[in-house]
């Protein structure tokens, strides 16, 4: 199940619509096949895995346990429905770690299964099942609630400071830090910033890694004053910018195109109206060793800090910590992942 989580993640920030979800064929004690869902419109999974099993040479499913992040769909959609799928397989057994999401398919895929002889259970795993319904999060709220998830990400000084006295915001955190939040804008589906963010800094909002072409930029900016030579109208690239004037229409109108996570990283104004608004989901926040005061960014006084706790970690210097609002997602009923 860990190596089934391990290739879920692979689809973030690709498979909306629909959430990330990994699946392992296992027969004879041996993983026999494997397999990512890996955008809306392709293979689910557990198709995925099947057919991987059967590039592999395995002639014969029968008897063997399929292993998911997610209990597996059981109604036809763009694709068949994977219950359909695993039946005709022969899949003896299934376990999966979290329950769909959506109400009126959570456990039906238990009772499909099991009219046809295959045996479909739960993993016990209090670990996996924590992991699968961290990754599962983002899909879980949209289907509750139309709204994408948001993460925002703030980086600042010991005392505070997110810029220095004359606005200038960049490299407070290290290199490190900004390499980690290359990597996290790989697994969501849009970068959100406000227009001043883009104005002073021209960020790209790219990710700094492993290109993700299916990322989507987001402005947000009453007056719409915006340079159109920034690197996100002007670079040329395939990602899509768009411009909105207020925050909360803006994950209105990204949860309708299917947007499941955004990924908001800047600036303060735009992080606090999310705030205040009740939108925001997690918050990541970068520590720097230092203190900006009245000084520019690069007269800053660094402090060398052994400090540790056990909901953060250091990255090249920083602390990086992680913090998650506890919410009951709620459209004329509870949709709850336990």
């Amino acid at each position: 199940m860990l190596r089934a989580l391990e290739l879920a993640r692979r689809g973030c920030g690709h498979t909306r619509p629909n959430p990330p979800v990994g699946a392992v064929v296992v027969k004879g004690g041996k993983v026999v096949g494997e397999g990512w869902h890996r955008r809306a419109g392709g293979d689910h999974a557990e198709v995925a895995a099947m057919k991987n099993a059967a590039r592999r040479g395995v002639k014969s499913q029968k008897g063997a346990t399929l292993y998911v992040t997610l209990e597996p769909c059981s109604r036809p959609g763009r694709v068949g429905a994977c219950t359909d799928a695993i039946i005709a397989a022969g899949i003896s057994k299934v376990v999966y770690a979290v329950p769909d999401p959506n109400p009126k398919n959570r456990g039906r895929a238990r009772i499909v299964l099991s009219k046809a002889g295959v045996k479909c259970e739960r993993s016990e795993s209090d670990v996996v099942n924590c992991l699968a319904r961290e990754l599962v999060g983002p899909f879980a709220k949209h289907v509750a609630t139309g709204l994408p998830y948001v993460t925002v990400k703030i980086a600042m000084s010991l005392d505070g400071k997110i810029c220095d006295d004359w606005g200038d915001a960049r490299w407070i955190s290290s290199e490190a830090a900004r390499r980690e939040t290359g990597r996290m804008r790989e697994r969501v589906d849009a970068i959100m910033v406000g227009g001043e963010t883009i104005r002073k800094d021209d960020p790209s909002l790219l990710s700094h890694g492993r290109q993700n072409l299916d990322l989507i930029r987001v402005v947000v900016s009453k007056s719409g004053n915006l340079p159109r030579n920034a690197q996100v109208f002007a670079d040329g690239v395939p990602n899509k910018t768009f411009v909105f004037d207020d925050a909360r229409k803006a994950l209105v109108e990204l949860g309708k195109m299917g947007v499941l996570h955004v990924l908001c990283e800047g600036g303060l104004k735009l992080a606090r109206s999310l705030a205040e608004d009740g939108l925001v989901d997690s918050w990541y926040s970068v520590v720097s060793p230092c203190v900006i005061g009245s000084r520019s960014i690069r007269d800053k006084i660094v402090f060398h800090s052994a400090a540790a706790t056990r909901d953060a970690h250091f990255t090249g210097g920083d602390l990086m910590m992680n913090s998650y609002k506890a919410k009951e997602f709620r459209k004329g009923g509870t949709c709850s992942l336990d």
